[in-house]
């Protein structure tokens, strides 16, 4: 009775999931499955219904299942999103189309190569710059100052803003939205001492200046961060800083 009971309250899906492993296809193409699954479930355990039940090959990422670690990033329906975080009843259509995240090289199916996200993040040395030992205890920071970063904190490297920059999709040394975000956290973090100076060296269109400012990089966030206001931000304080280095030099 109650297995009768739960097979009522599942509902039929079709995926189409671009599907591309090099040691087998010269091309990818789309593979379609039919799922039937919870309507409150999400893309991730469609997914992993799919791998469990139909296709053992499938490859994808995840790891948390909580909007957590970023492992899942793919492109759903057009929109680059999580999808532990995605729910199947918010995409209001039974037929779902899942591709691997734009502007970086397919791996296998939807798993993608990163090195070029984290070798762009890794540019900007995003720890904190400080001029004596640690502490024995945190260094404090106060609540005023710590809601200044609180939305770059939120960043899990997911890279889905990384997907959607169209900038990436034309020129892949340009730094990305996460890496400049990231940059303008520590900024404008009170601990931090890195001097502005060391900014000098994204001062070009493949660094703060590189941005378009259309803003997909913060429709593709999933935590909200808005990227674009770091790069703004970044911007802002480094013209500052050669308007007041100008400034005493003409002294």
């Amino acid at each position: 009775m109650n297995q009768k009971k739960e097979n009522i309250d599942l509902t039929d899906y079709i995926f189409k999931v671009l599907r591309f492993n090099p040691e087998k296809d010269k091309h990818s193409f789309f593979q379609t499955y039919h799922v039937s699954i919870h309507e409150g479930e999400t893309v991730l355990e469609a997914l992993l219904d799919i791998q469990d039940h139909q296709d053992g090959s499938l490859t994808f990422r995840y790891s948390c299942r909580s909007a957590v670690c970023g492992s899942c990033g793919m492109t759903i329906n057009g929109a680059l999103a999580l999808a532990c975080k995605t729910q199947l009843k918010s995409l209001f259509r039974h037929e779902i189309l899942i591709e691997p995240l734009p502007n970086m090289t397919v791996i296998k199916d939807l798993v993608v190569d990163m090195e070029p996200f984290w070798n762009m993040y890794k540019i900007i040395e995003p720890w904190l710059h400080t001029e004596e030992d640690a502490p024995e205890k945190e260094r404090l920071v106060s609540p005023e100052d710590m809601k200044k970063i609180d939305q770059y904190i939120n960043c899990i490297l997911c890279a889905c803003c990384y997907g959607a920059c169209p900038v990436l999709a034309r020129d892949e040394e340009y730094l990305g939205p996460a890496a400049i975000a990231r940059l303008f956290r520590f900024l404008e973090d009170s601990r931090d001492k890195r001097d502005l100076a060391t900014i000098d060296r994204f001062n070009n269109q493949k660094g703060i200046w590189g941005c378009d400012t259309v803003f997909q990089c913060i429709d593709a966030c999933p935590k909200d961060v808005r990227p674009t206001d770091g790069i703004a931000g970044v911007r802002r304080k480094y013209l500052l800083h050669r308007f007041r280095r100008l400034f005493r030099l003409a002294k």
